[in-house]
């Protein structure tokens, strides 16, 4: 699940995740629209942002944003 789908999931705003976090609501966006990849972030605050949005195992995060194997034939 995507940290955008989970901040929804958890009915709050981009500004109040940033607020809890310590980041700007422009820094939230960014890492949701993947101009600053969420494997950017420190691995204490990945861990932060997975109790915020009470997420247990912080793969769940990083694998959301890896795309997509195809796997039609060609």
């Amino acid at each position: 699940m995507s940290l955008r789908e989970l901040r929804l999931k958890r009915g709050l705003t981009q500004k109040q995740l940033a607020d809890k976090l310590g980041y700007t609501r422009e820094r939230i966006a960014a890492i949701e629209t993947g101009a600053r990849p969420i494997g950017g972030v420190s691995l204490d605050k990945t861990i932060e942002i997975c109790d915020v949005l009470r997420v247990s195992n912080p793969r769940k995060l990083l694998e959301a944003e890896k795309p997509k194997e195809n796997t039609s034939e060609s």
